[in-house]
């Protein structure tokens, strides 16, 4: 009890401290004043509705690299980066003097020990069987079946109802749905049918939707602070709690069900069709020996981990893209000619049919490029260390990599940096421009570069197909289209569009 009173008290001061800055001692032009004893927090606070933007004023008007400093007490203390040369430092050349460390594993505990939040020997495992059972053909096969299968009957007949009730629909909710069943699929077998006309809502969802916002206020937050509010249980960190219980319970019940499945079938399950979480179960544990495939934590973890790269990043990058292209017809334009002038094959090889739409590939990197499905990257130094840009890293220091403000870096990008042109992906030969991962870091860069990379540039390929071949879609106006204050860079207040189908004969 004395421990939660000092707290109490202690948070108390520091919000009078709080007040008096922001409403008394105004920073004169300025964009972060090093105040005493509160440091730059104050300033912070004051742009933290418009977060990612400011990110962008902070790192260009200051050469790409800027060391935040907050208050001695708060743990805020941190680098941020945009510079080409220091991402492939910290994530490639450096590679092992860079982890994500027991800070993000605290800043992150909801997600447990799954690939997002491990390091060292028991990462390397991780990813070792990730790789193993992502690139095999029978899950190449089955990711593909899938997805063209909740395509063309989940997606199209949604999009039919609602171009026939001709009532707006919240694209990124639809999105959402989407990338979830599929994810669902691919990891469990079983599909939550939350893309349906009903579009009731998945309390699974709702929990990742909670967590995203709760990771970015845990870094923008004193961290005494938040873990007062986590002990005693209020604010974006009862809603943390709340969706932790639900990922136990939600995972708890398809690991059960897998398990049974199994039993059931004893062992011998359609290789073509075998689900992440069953190959998970039947893991070879001579050879990822800290992987652990009868624990059910490790399960839970690893079901996490999958649907957080599968589902909110490429119902993100897709509503982006969509509304990006409302704003420009003439890509869309370009698009269907495309479209039409590419001979797609009738073999049903999705992956190569999709390869052959380069300004379709292009002008998702672009969108990906403005919006990037997850709003930064986090790192902590193990040992000192000097960075291409000359600022130097004590040991456990935080490193924050900025990915939205990266691609607005006029610096990096050109004088046009804000626009949205396809063209800059495409070289004169009509070929796709490939840029450095430390340029372009949609799927991270260097060791940790996403494995699914492929797989989610296919799905978001064949979905812009299907729906700028065959709709036209229309952005209602007046709404505010923001990004939300969170983890994952998903539009604050959705994307509502009035759909119709156009006429293709």
């Amino acid at each position: 009890m004395a421990l939660i009173n000092f707290l109490e008290t202690s948070a108390a001061i520091f919000c009078f401290l709080i007040i008096y800055f922001l409403f008394f001692k105004k920073p004169h032009g300025q964009f972060l004043i090093d105040w005493p004893v509160l440091r730059m927090l104050p300033g912070l606070l004051m742009a933290l509705h418009r977060i990612h933007d400011f990110s962008v004023e902070i790192l260009e008007i200051s050469g790409l690299t800027f060391h935040f400093k907050g208050p001695p007490f708060a743990g805020m203390d941190m680098l941020l980066t945009v510079d080409p040369a220091n991402i492939h430092h910290i994530m490639s050349s450096n590679f092992s003097n860079y982890i994500k460390g027991s800070e993000f594993q605290e800043v992150f505990d909801v997600f447990g020990d799954g690939i997002i939040t491990t390091d060292s020997e028991l990462w390397k495992n991780l990813r070792k069987s990730y790789q193993a059972m992502l690139h095999t053909q029978e899950f190449q096969r089955f990711s593909m079946s899938t997805m063209t299968s909740k395509l063309k009957n989940g997606l199209v007949p949604l999009l039919n109802h609602f171009a026939e009730e001709g009532t707006p629909v919240d694209l990124q909710d639809v999105f959402g749905r989407f990338t979830f069943d599929t994810i669902l699929i691919l990891i469990t077998g079983s599909d939550p049918r939350s893309l349906s006309k009903e579009m009731h809502e998945d309390e699974f969802a709702k929990a990742l939707d909670d967590v995203g916002e709760g990771i970015l206020q845990r870094h923008v937050k004193p961290k005494f602070l938040w873990k007062l509010q986590n002990r005693m249980g209020f604010g974006q960190e009862k809603k943390m709690k709340e969706a932790d219980a639900t990922f136990d319970l939600v995972c708890a019940k398809y690991i059960s069900d897998k398990r049974e499945e199994i039993t059931r079938s004893q062992g011998i399950l359609d290789g073509d069709s075998e689900d992440l979480l069953t190959s998970f179960m039947k893991l070879d544990t001579t050879k990822y020996k800290l992987l652990k495939p009868s624990d059910d934590k490790f399960l839970r973890d690893t079901i996490l981990a999958f649907i957080l790269a599968g589902r909110d990043t490429t119902a993100s990058a897709l509503s982006w893209f969509f509304w990006l292209l409302s704003e420009n017809p003439q890509v869309v334009a370009k698009i269907r000619q495309e479209i039409t002038n590419t001979e797609l094959s009738r073999t049903g090889n999705v992956q190569e049919d999709a390869d052959k739409l380069v300004y379709l590939h292009g002008a998702l990197c672009e969108a990906m490029r403005l919006y990037p499905p997850v709003s930064f990257g986090r790192k902590s130094s193990v040992q000192s260390d000097v960075l291409p840009s000359g600022h130097k890293i004590d040991a456990n220091s935080k490193v924050i990599i900025c990915l939205y403000a990266l691609g607005r870096m006029r610096a990096i990008w050109g004088e046009d940096a804000l626009q949205f042109k396809p063209e800059r992906w495409i070289l004169e030969n009509g070929d796709l421009k490939h840029e450095p991962s430390s340029k372009f870091v949609a799927f991270n860069s260097g060791p940790r570069t996403c494995l699914g990379k492929n797989l989610a540039m296919t799905q978001m390929k064949i979905v812009a197909v299907e729906i700028v071949q065959n709709y036209d879609i229309t952005v209602v106006k007046g709404q505010k289209i923001e990004p939300v204050l969170g983890f994952i860079l998903s539009m604050k207040h959705g994307l509502s569009i009035t759909i119709t189908k156009r006429c293709t004969a």
